[in-house]
């Protein structure tokens, strides 16, 4: 079996061993992860909406592709992709010639408690810049080498459908990119092979890399500025926003890592793990053995990271370190003695500073540079062992690597032992969306006014209203959240000025009329109240048995003032990211064409 085919092969593997029922008909619906058939081109999903753009550019991007594609297709590439991008990617990052230490990174870096708990938790958009993370990588050092750097370009474009995302994305490219090589043997990669090439099975594991003798480039910080380029979208309409762009520092407290067994906080961190939700935490993490595991990685990741200063150059293998100890610093932050208190004050003043309360989703980096480096000292322990005449013991050694990602974390199997899984909306959702259509004016207003849904039909799990992103006019949903905040059970507060108006309409018992509010959706069979005074001049005008629609009596309007300059900016900052990476890929393809046109003509003569 070639390289190239075994590595397809362990990431077929653990896309249906992860995904199983969720690759089923229907579509996934779990806390943040939200796929409808086709979400609407609104406000919101543009970025010019009531509130933050959090989901800037990835609803964009969505409502692009599920005008020709159907929302469930997107979702299944979506979390095929996300297994698949990160198995090969960590796989062919390693600089190792031997196809099992290979597979070993792809496993690890596939497999792991980060994915799990992002993946429950809802946060694809986050995964795929997760996965493009190895690519990014890659690329960047090959471009360090004479290597066009469009590829990190295109990388990180996927990485930036959000903006967690996109940043760790732009802070990894740029750092490879300008990092200060200052000999040649820093800057030779052992990957930067054409995207197509493969090396060959006989070339001993120490030989020199195929490109060892190209020439090193400087740093490229023009590269670096085009990938931040990038987050123009979601920087510029958080700058133009109605709201203002600060948060709520409570939310520090709510959303910092936590503790997930006896190895504390940072134990969990160093084990991939510590997301702020206890409920996606699968139940493997918190055992007795969960931290002797995470040592026995840490163990032989640091016998690793020598193998790679040797391999990539001190340089680069440095920059990847700084990168994932900046990563694992951020995580822990808010769990640091001062830390909540810093970064309390920086979401209070700093505009975008929000980004840092969840800071586990920072870990990517991290995972990177212990996949990587877990696999290459299983290597070299391999090696000691071949020293010993232990060759079938060496070989053992890399098959149980091989498989401990999934022995350590086995519930994230199939789709989390059953918490993914595909479902078919009920037919009230198609007929409410033709309704609104047809009278395509005003707001909705979604009851029971709560965050979060548990609906029947969904197997009572646990999933963000999907009324935004099915609905073909604006929504108003509660964006203020209940968690534990530190102090027992207390609520982060959101920044739509419309929920707001909402919620003060219900606590008053006055009629959503005064909010003014058009339309209101009641949606049955999820926990939470309708106040009956809510309704007060409104009519049914479509009823069925899971939603109720109702069209207020009397023309009611949300107030507008001219949103042209915002309309104006946002758009703009589409237009950025979309030029850099059109121009980026241009340059590219004349580049390459030149090139197999000069090839061309000298086989003419």
């Amino acid at each position: 079996m070639t390289r190239r085919a075994a590595e397809y092969a362990l990431a077929a593997v653990l896309v249906l061993l992860m995904l199983g029922p969720a690759l089923g008909p229907g579509y996934v619906l779990a806390y943040d992860m939200v796929a409808t058939p086709r979400v609407p081109f609104s406000a919101a999903s543009l970025g010019w909406g009531d509130g933050l753009p959090r989901a800037v550019p990835q609803d964009a991007v969505l409502a692009l592709l599920t005008t020709v594609v159907p929302g469930w297709l997107v979702q299944h590439a979506v979390l095929v992709a996300i297994v698949w991008l990160a198995v090969v990617g960590a796989a062919r990052l390693v600089p190792s010639e031997r196809l099992l230490v290979r597979l070993v990174a792809g496993a690890a870096y596939g497999w792991n408690a980060f994915v799990a708990e992002r993946l429950l938790i809802g946060h694809w958009g986050l995964l795929l810049g997760y996965a493009a993370l190895p690519w990014i990588v890659r690329a960047a050092r090959a471009a360090r080498s004479g290597a066009h750097p469009a590829p990190v370009v295109g990388w990180c474009a996927l990485a930036a459908l959000t903006p967690t995302g996109g940043l760790v994305a732009a802070v990894t490219a740029s750092v490879v990119l300008c990092w200060p090589f200052r000999r040649a043997a820093d800057a030779q990669p052992a990957d930067a092979q054409p995207a197509d090439a493969e090396p060959s099975d006989a070339e001993p594991k120490d030989a020199a890399p195929a490109d060892a003798a190209r020439p090193v480039t400087g740093p490229r910080p023009g590269w670096a500025l085009a990938v931040l380029a990038l987050n123009a979208p979601w920087v510029v309409a958080g700058a133009v926003a109605r709201v203002s762009a600060v948060s709520d520092p409570d939310g520090v407290a709510a959303f910092a890592a936590r503790a997930e067994n006896w190895s504390g906080t940072l134990g969990a961190l160093l084990g991939l793990g510590g997301i702020w939700n206890a409920e996606v935490v699968p139940a493997s993490r918190t055992t007795v053995v969960a931290p002797l595991f995470t040592l026995l990685v840490l163990a032989v990741a640091v016998a690793g990271f020598r193998p790679l200063v040797r391999a990539w150059g001190r340089g680069p293998a440095v920059a990847l370190a700084v990168v994932a100890a900046g990563a694992l610093g951020i995580a822990a932050a808010g769990a640091l003695p001062g830390g909540g208190q810093v970064l309390g004050f920086l979401v209070a003043h700093v505009p975008g500073a929000g980004l840092l309360r969840d800071g586990q989703k920072f870990l990517a980096p991290f995972a990177l540079v212990l996949a990587v480096c877990f696999a290459l000292g299983v290597e070299r322990l391999a090696d000691a062992m071949r020293t010993r005449n232990a060759g079938p013991i060496a070989v053992g050694a890399l098959l149980a690597a091989l498989v401990y990602p999934v022995v350590a974390l086995p519930d994230l199997a199939w789709g989390g032992v059953g918490r993914l899984e595909g479902v078919r909306y009920p037919d009230d959702w198609d007929r409410v969306a033709e309704t609104l259509a047809a009278d395509p004016h005003g707001e909705v207003a979604v009851l029971p006014f709560s965050t979060f849904r548990a609906f029947g039909w969904n197997g009572n799990r646990t999933v963000l209203d999907p009324a935004p992103r099915y609905l073909p006019l604006d929504v108003v949903v509660e964006d203020a959240l209940p968690v534990d905040i530190g102090r027992g059970d207390g609520v982060v507060g959101g920044e739509s000025g419309r929920a707001a108006d909402v919620r003060a309409a219900l606590a008053a018992g006055r009629s959503l009329t005064t909010a003014d509010i058009r339309w209101v959706l009641v949606e049955r069979g999820t926990p939470g109240p309708v106040p009956t005074t809510a309704l007060a001049g409104y009519r049914v005008v479509w009823s069925g048995p899971e939603l109720v629609l109702y069209r207020a009596e009397s023309a009611v309007e949300p107030p507008r003032g001219s949103e042209t300059v915002r309309v104006a900016a946002v758009a703009g900052g589409y237009a950025v990211a979309v030029g850099v990476l059109l121009g980026a890929l241009a340059s590219w393809a004349l580049i390459r064409s030149r090139r197999f046109s000069t090839v061309g003509g000298g086989r003419r003569d």
